[in-house]
């Protein structure tokens, strides 16, 4: 992987679109393999400079394209909104956490579904009002599993009501990963797994099924493969966290320098244009107090990555089985920067108890473990994101820049092993999909109209037909913002001021320019308040 050429600067023959693109030759229909992780950090797969054995996603990184400047909304309900409706989160109706996903807001599934393809997910939803009960401890019990309160959302906001043919996953956000609360197929709650269960597995095992399912016919399929890890609780199978057992003793400084090094080394970044900052956490390892409680928490991260690429191994091996691999488009991404977040007590989405009323340890010193909760933090989030600042939920880089592979052996051979330093966002899936399945973005979607897409899809930009696909693009949650206007970029904290950045020599954001340039700043934040007027995120008046 440190030999992995640049995408050319011209177009490559034999790769002809149908839809949206120029051309008029028309090709097979792919069929569309959208994998995203939850909570990844944008350095912990191996093809992007992590030490996380991650030898499947990194083989279709070498046969595919990896971008270099992919970017998600921070978090997880607005990343995914944006992913599967192609527009801003505030425009799809995710203008916080635990919301309903507008109905106006046509989703990948809809559109394919209505132009004859099979549509299936597996995992992680959490695009559905997610309220808690009134009383706490009846709430603990519904966790638990040892009490009943009906749908764990609003029927019509499940995927199954979304456009997708079938759903095996969650509702909710958050998963005890060997009996999770709000698992679902379609609108039937599964109300006992087996003693074997694992969450991961339970969704590769579905995605096989779906996938066998659908070589009955001749009809393309678009399958969402929602992974929950490795988002909190540290929960993974015993032999995969052995794996890592000494893997992180030294540190999260060293991690963070080593996969700086490796990042260089791959070509995916130079020293020069990304200036490696300090770990943004503010922690020593020198002066950490519990070493080894907090190298076994990065460990069981590790090891619950390499598990989900453990099932996307076995997943790949079911489309060569059943000959869909050839011309099926594998996205694989992950939907923010790793977690900083720690120390939550049980409540709301958290359990305090299993289904046989053990205690759940919170902040135990032996994560992994089903009676365990466990986070990794921030100074270990902050070396996932290497070689960015900050993490999960700011809109900085380390929270929004993201891991991005696209692989299609029938159409993107003669790109086997580039990368694309293009800039893009994930409101620009959804038109990929519809432009390489010529399929046209609807006019209306549930008896409503639909709202203007925001997104463009990808193919130009991989086929080297343009180098800008936006002018400019926003991001903002929960008063964290940013905004990229060509490479000038300006970020900001919760209740803090603008910095601003040039990302042609400062890609990580260390050295704010807004006191030198202040015109920029003030046009900048123009530019930014119109936007966040348009979505309602802020006041016009």
């Amino acid at each position: 992987m440190n030999h992995l050429k640049t995408i050319p600067l011209l177009a490559l023959g034999g790769l002809i679109f149908s839809g949206c693109t120029s051309d008029t030759k028309k090709v097979d229909h792919p069929n569309i393999l959208l994998i995203m992780l939850d909570d990844s950090g944008y350095s912990d797969l191996g093809c992007y400079g992590g030490e996380i054995q991650t030898p499947n996603i990194n083989q279709l990184a070498s046969k595919g394209v990896r971008f270099t400047q992919m970017h998600n909304c921070a978090r997880c309900c607005p990343t995914r909104a944006s992913l599967l409706t192609g527009l801003y989160a505030q425009t799809a109706g995710i203008n916080g956490m635990g919301v309903n996903l507008n109905r106006n807001a046509a989703t990948i599934a809809e559109v394919l579904k209505d132009n004859g393809y099979h549509t299936g997910m597996a995992g992680k939803w959490h695009l559905s009002q997610t309220k808690p009960l009134p009383n706490h401890n009846e709430q603990l019990r519904w966790l638990a599993h040892r009490t009943d309160h009906g749908p764990f959302a609003p029927l019509w906001s499940y995927p199954c009501n979304r456009g997708f043919e079938e759903h095996w996953g969650v509702i909710w956000g958050v998963v005890d990963y060997y009996d999770p609360f709000s698992l679902v197929h379609n609108e039937e709650p599964i109300k006992t797994v087996p003693d074997t269960f694992y969450m991961t597995d339970f969704i590769t095992q579905k995605s096989i099924e779906m996938l066998d399912s659908y070589r009955k016919d001749n009809r393309p399929f678009f399958l969402y493969v929602a992974e929950d890890a490795p988002h909190w609780p540290l929960m993974a199978p015993e032999k995969d966290i052995a794996k890592y057992q000494d893997t992180y003793k030294d540190g999260w400084e060293v991690l963070r320098r080593e996969r700086y090094r490796r990042m260089v080394q791959m070509g995916l970044i130079d020293s020069t244009t990304y200036p490696l900052p300090a770990n943004s956490s503010g922690r020593s390892w020198a002066d950490c107090k519990k070493k080894a409680y907090e190298s076994a928490c990065m460990s069981v991260h590790a090891a619950m990555v390499d598990h989900v690429d453990q099932g996307v191994g076995k997943i790949i091996a079911a489309l060569k089985k059943n000959g869909q691999y050839e011309n099926t488009i594998i996205f694989v991404l992950s939907d923010n920067g790793a977690s900083y977040e720690r120390g939550y007590p049980p409540g709301f989405d958290r359990p305090g108890f299993t289904r046989d009323s053990t205690i759940i340890e919170y902040n135990s010193d032996h994560p992994g473990t089903e009676t365990t909760w466990d986070y990794i933090g921030r100074a270990w989030a902050s070396a996932s994101n290497t070689p960015f600042r900050y993490w999960k939920k700011e809109s900085y880089e380390g929270g929004s820049a993201t891991p991005f592979i696209i692989h299609w052996p029938a159409r993107l051979s003669g790109l086997a092993g580039t990368l694309n330093r293009g800039v893009a966002h994930v409101i620009d899936i959804l038109p990929t999909c519809l432009d390489v399945a010529g399929a046209a973005y609807p006019d209306s979607i549930n008896g409503e109209k639909t709202p203007k897409l925001e997104g463009k899809s990808l193919m130009p930009l991989i086929l080297a037909k343009t180098k800008v696909l936006h002018d400019t693009l926003y991001w903002e949650h929960e008063g964290g913002r940013a905004i990229r206007i060509g490479d000038w970029k300006m970020s900001a904290l919760p209740r803090h001021h603008w910095e601003l950045f040039n990302l042609t020599s400062d890609h990580t954001e260390t050295h704010d320019l807004s006191a030198k340039y202040p015109e920029k700043v003030k046009e900048m934040n123009q530019a930014w308040e119109k936007w966040a007027v348009s979505e309602g995120i802020i006041s016009g008046q």
